[in-house]
């Protein structure tokens, strides 16, 4: 694994030479996740996961990741900035460019921000369509682990943020980042309509988090990150096999 942010330009020429040679780009946000944790909760959690695949790859190309996303629905709290929709599949298109041009034998996005799905699900069937084979990673399997591991119950199904599960992965990713003092649940009353139009979270959530974050510990974190990794390593090797 060469990751890019460290790496020299011959390193990498050297390790596309090889010519199997997969590039891996987290995209996380920078978004609100109430009192305990950072802003760039998103981006630590995705990158960190992005590192666990690149590694078990071995000849990867780890990217820098996007720091940004599309985190609108998170814009009625104070420190969320976000990207248009068509901004990030711009940007997503412009770097799965650059790594076409580069030579790699495709590209695997590690989404950390639900937000982000719509524009990398677009932003992909544009570069494949232009002959660059894109695989989009939303963390497979989480929700197994979660029912498997977690002591709290999740605010609504599916639906993790500033929980248990991203408190978990953020103290084995980051510890010195969460305060661990501020931690406190909410469980707020979603809106029947919730999914089906724009909606601020803010409009409905006093705290911003969603579910019970005080349960969490490094350990389950680790799970998250290894078991996340495992079932990704998995789709890939798939993915890959298949005639381009």
């Amino acid at each position: 694994m060469l990751d890019l942010r460290a790496a020299t330009s011959p390193e990498v020429a050297e390790a596309l030479a090889r010519g199997d040679a997969v590039a891996v780009l987290a995209v996380g946000a920078e978004e609100q996740h109430g009192a305990h944790l950072p802003l760039s909760t998103d981006t630590v959690m995705a990158d960190g996961v992005a590192r666990r695949i690149a590694e078990g790859l071995g000849n990867a190309l780890l990217l820098p990741p996007v720091a940004y996303g599309d985190a609108w629905n998170n814009e009625g709290f104070a420190g969320t900035l976000s990207l248009s929709p068509d901004t990030l599949r711009a940007v997503l298109i412009d770097l799965g460019r650059g790594v076409k041009r580069l030579g790699v034998a495709a590209l695997v996005i590690v989404n950390g921000h639900f937000g982000n799905r719509e524009p990398i699900a677009l932003a992909a069937r544009a570069l494949t369509g232009e002959g660059l084979r894109v695989l989009a990673l939303d963390y497979p399997g989480m929700e197994r682990i979660a029912g498997a591991i977690c002591d709290s119950t999740p605010a609504a199904p599916t639906f993790y943020h500033a929980d248990e599960v991203e408190t978990s992965m953020m103290l084995a990713l980051a510890p010195d980042l969460v305060r661990m003092d501020k931690a406190a649940p909410e469980y707020p009353e979603f809106p029947e309509t919730f999914g089906m139009e724009p909606m601020l979270l803010s409009t409905f959530n006093r705290s911003g988090v969603f579910g019970d974050p005080r349960p969490a510990t490094a350990e389950k974190g680790e799970a998250f990150i290894a078991g996340i990794a495992a079932e990704s390593l998995g789709i890939i090797a798939r993915f890959l096999s298949r005639p381009a």
